[in-house]
């Protein structure tokens, strides 16, 4: 028996077909749209609406606390019969227990969203958001990169209050048995500092990486290789007659007897140097721990400054690319690569040089403070950095007029 009868629904008027034949898949493919909406019935609630225009969703309807009411669940053939059937056997026992099957659903939407935006990954990519106005580009990528590598794949979708200390643990001792062992502490660090900036934003109540790295091998590091004072003479005599620009040797003195980082001196312009104030100030976005760093010049900085100045004055930057437009200055492969060509690979980097000048001052006295100040070094003890403010800058005035002094004592071409 089939009864067609016009009724009022969501403000339309629709037409429904009661069948006392259940639905079967070969049915529904053969129901086509006849120019108005009508649904056909699956028994308990369920009907299959079918549109004028050839679309088909199932919806159920259902009473709840003496209230008629409806609930979509999905469209066909995305959800096929059994698939249909399985959801209202679903929603009818949520109503036997109480619940209201469309209150549910917003529940769990809810839910999936905060969960959503309480991933480790979300939360991560707040934490990220937040330093990178006090980090450098080129650090913000190496933190980002690291993170994509070894923890976001395992992590990025869990919710960040559902991760416990074991779990941490795993993927970090994932890491390190691939032989990154200095990549599982640097990653076990982020993630601790993710974890207190979760803290602090109220996703979770404690910090789950605390003590693990106790579980991880230790780290050794490796320091950059550098010269023995013994052998400054014949590395200075062998920069000497590398065929090479004078740009280039410049550079490398410069950097030699400013020990600044490779990567301030490459991007650094003729506004941030004052000959007549014997400084050279290296702007905060340049600098690794984005604080302005004073570089007190001595007699020799300035007299290798006033020769490049000759060279590249006319340009915005100290040492402008001199092949590639794409990219305004100097590769940052430069100096390793004159260094090789020299004959001294494996003996000593760019970044070498600031080794070789914080052993000498302090094997000969220099105040130590003074000497990490001017490294622009970042105080390691917590509670001494929060007390020791002082720039000390007439012990850095003095110290690299020392070094200056020491340098050319060791080499007559500077």
């Amino acid at each position: 028996m089939r009864v067609i009868f016009q009724c009022r629904f969501r403000k339309e008027f629709i037409w429904v077909t009661l069948c006392d034949v259940i639905l079967t898949d070969a049915k529904i493919r053969a129901t086509k749209p006849n120019g108005k909406t009508f649904r056909l019935g699956d028994g308990e609630g369920l009907f299959l609406v079918v549109r004028p225009n050839g679309n088909k969703h199932w919806q159920l309807r259902y009473r709840f606390l003496d209230k008629e009411k409806t609930l979509s669940l999905g469209k066909y053939p995305r959800v096929n019969l059994a698939e249909a059937r399985d959801k209202k056997i679903d929603s009818l026992r949520l109503i036997d227990s109480g619940k209201d099957p469309s209150a549910n659903r917003k529940q769990e939407k809810a839910l999936a969203i905060f969960r959503d935006r309480n991933s480790f990954g979300a939360v991560t990519e707040e934490w990220l958001e937040r330093n990178r106005s006090v980090w450098s580009e080129k650090h913000s990528k190496k933190v980002k990169c690291r993170l994509d590598n070894h923890i976001i794949p395992k992590l990025g979708s869990r919710p960040i209050a559902e991760i416990a200390p074991l779990e941490m643990l795993s993927v970090v001792q994932e890491i390190e048995t691939k032989g990154a062992t200095f990549s599982a502490h640097r990653c076990l660090q982020m993630c601790g500092a993710i974890f207190n900036f979760a803290i602090i934003t109220g996703r979770v109540q404690h910090n789950v990486t605390i003590g693990l790295n106790k579980a991880l091998r230790p780290h050794r590091e490796k320091h950059h290789p550098t010269l023995r004072v013994q052998e400054l003479p014949e590395f200075l005599k062998a920069l000497e007659e590398l065929h090479t620009t004078e740009q280039n040797k410049l550079a490398f003195k410069l950097l030699l007897l400013t020990a600044v980082r490779t990567g301030e001196m490459r991007h650094s312009k003729w506004i941030d140097v004052d000959i007549e104030a014997k400084e050279w100030r290296i702007p905060a976005e340049i600098t690794k721990m984005r604080t302005e760093h004073i570089v007190p010049l001595s007699r020799q900085s300035i007299s290798i400054l006033e020769k490049l100045h000759r060279i590249t004055g006319h340009q915005e930057w100290l040492f402008p690319n001199q092949q590639r437009q794409k990219h305004p200055v100097m590769s940052e492969n430069t100096i390793n690569h004159m260094i090789d060509r020299m004959g001294y690979k494996g003996r000593i980097v760019g970044h070498g040089f600031r080794s070789l000048f914080s052993t000498v001052l302090n094997e000969n006295g220099f105040n130590r403070d003074a000497i990490e100040r001017q490294l622009a070094h970042m105080e390691r003890n917590s509670v001494r950095a929060a007390y020791n403010r002082a720039e000390y800058m007439p012990e850095r005035r003095e110290l690299m007029q020392w070094w200056g002094d020491f340098v050319m004592n060791q080499n007559s071409y500077l």
